[in-house]
């Protein structure tokens, strides 16, 4: 059975071929030039911005301090994805990307201008503070946008190949950004590097306002909001509606299921490719270099496992390919710490490619699970919600929390502990969507309630 056959409202006239790719690629570029932006301060935190923004105390309370405001911009992403899916449900899903390009663009190019401690004392650290958080509302704002413009214009059965296009932003954007600092490590010598060599990575955010642009004047609203236009057009002639009220009134079980079932997915991303940096440089005494590259081939390896997962979750069922991934994490957090400490960049390599498949198993069907379980006057709001909730809970604490961790016990085995814990979260939610959609929830899209009843 094709259990992700398309929720999208009958249009008059189907998307044209070449439409829907242009409109494809134009939010697969958003989305890796958004998240290249974002990435970008992580590699910073784990190498230079705690001694430039935050020199005083030991070298474990800067990368502290740098970690910490690295978690700013994830607080800060429930704001961007409020604001924006409140207004991307009322106003079109297309102006809020290009809004959210345009902060994020601006916010990165800051943060390379931006002069250090020694230069400006503390005005330097509250800055790059708000700098964090004007990225971490754009990337909020973003992730709804590109993602529906993606899923929204897929033709029947394939929208969770489409929600991938959208999803492969993350390893694109991890690979560019590792690349970029490589070329600027290998160009540069160490001195050279702490003084203007990391800032060349956030210069390159200039390039998100072109792609800015280019959406803004050749890429049309999708068919599924036009159509949910009209609906509400009729609807407030006789009452005013918020998506975001609706969402708050009505559906907030499905957000707060939706972002604990992601949580472990988003905090084991940014423990490999920003706490195992630090982990691996600072305590295993390992070259940054060879483990930048590591992380790089590893996430090479996403651009073919994450389509590979959202194709599979098109004929088998999103909700099977995503609850297979969530276990995978929780069995494999063990091994791969036991793999990182012995210090040897084969070890390291192993271990991190595992635990990278298991997450492109969760994140490729991610995308098309969250769309489905809104409907289209509410899905940019209930599904940036989920995405974001998962984003503050796992991904912007997680680093901070490894380093406090790694202090407390002084075992990495207490990071895999904090991994199982949000697998375990992330199956129970998983199971109780299932659930919820099986017992016919008014939240569920049809085609998220009849493969839970085939799961069942």
């Amino acid at each position: 059975m094709d259990t992700a056959s398309s929720a999208q409202p009958p249009t008059s006239t189907a998307p044209a071929v070449g439409n829907r790719r242009r409109v494809a690629t134009a939010a697969a570029l958003a989305s890796a030039v958004e998240w290249y932006d974002y990435f970008v301060f992580g590699i910073a935190a784990a190498l230079v911005l705690g001694d430039l923004y935050f020199p005083a105390g030991s070298p474990t309370a800067g990368v502290m301090a740098s970690f910490a405001t690295f978690a700013v911009g994830f607080l800060a992403r429930p704001l961007g994805g409020i604001v924006a899916g409140h207004l991307g449900d009322k106003r079109g899903r297309k102006p809020m990307l290009v809004l959210a390009l345009t902060l994020m663009g601006v916010a990165t190019t800051g943060i390379g201008l931006l002069p250090t401690y020694d230069t400006i004392g503390v005005a330097a650290p509250i800055l790059l503070v708000l700098l964090r958080v004007a990225q971490g509302v754009a990337v909020g704002a973003q992730w709804g946008g590109a993602m529906l413009l993606a899923t929204e214009y897929a033709p029947e059965g394939k929208r969770g190949v489409y929600g991938s296009v959208v999803q492969l932003g993350v390893p694109i954007g991890v690979v560019t950004a590792n690349t970029v600092f490589l070329a600027a490590g290998a160009l540069t010598t160490d001195s050279a590097f702490a003084a203007w060599g990391w800032r060349v990575p956030f210069l390159v955010g200039l390039l998100v306002l072109g792609l800015a642009w280019y959406i803004h004047t050749r890429v049309e609203e999708t068919p599924a909001f036009r159509e949910a236009e009209r609906a509400l057009a009729e609807q407030e002639k006789s009452e005013q509606t918020s998506p975001l009220r609706t969402i708050l009134r009505g559906h907030l079980g499905t957000v707060l299921l939706a972002g604990g079932s992601f949580a472990v997915n988003t905090a084991t991303f940014y423990i490999l490719i920003t706490g195992v940096l630090d982990y691996t440089t600072r305590e295993l005494d390992m070259e940054k270099g060879p483990v930048l590259t590591v992380s790089l081939c590893v996430s090479l390896t996403q651009l073919v496992l994450i389509p590979a997962a959202a194709a599979l979750s098109d004929r088998i069922g999103r909700i099977r390919i995503y609850a297979f991934g969530a276990a995978g994490i929780a069995l494999w957090a063990v091994p791969l710490f036991l793999l990182i400490d012995t210090g040897s960049l084969l070890w390291l390599a192993v271990g991190t490619f595992v635990a990278s498949c298991f997450l492109s198993i969760m994140y490729g069907p991610q995308a098309a699970l969250f769309a489905e379980l809104f409907t289209p006057e509410m899905r940019y709001t209930g599904a940036s919600l989920g995405y974001q909730i998962a984003a503050v809970v796992g991904g912007g604490l997680a680093p901070f929390v490894m380093v406090l961790l790694l202090e407390a016990t002084g075992t990495s085995m207490a990071v895999s502990g904090y991994i199982i814990a949000l697998s375990v979260i992330a199956l129970v939610s998983i199971k109780v969507l299932a659930s919820r959609a099986r017992s016919a929830e008014p939240e569920a899209a049809p085609e998220v309630k009849a493969e839970a009843e085939s799961a069942g």
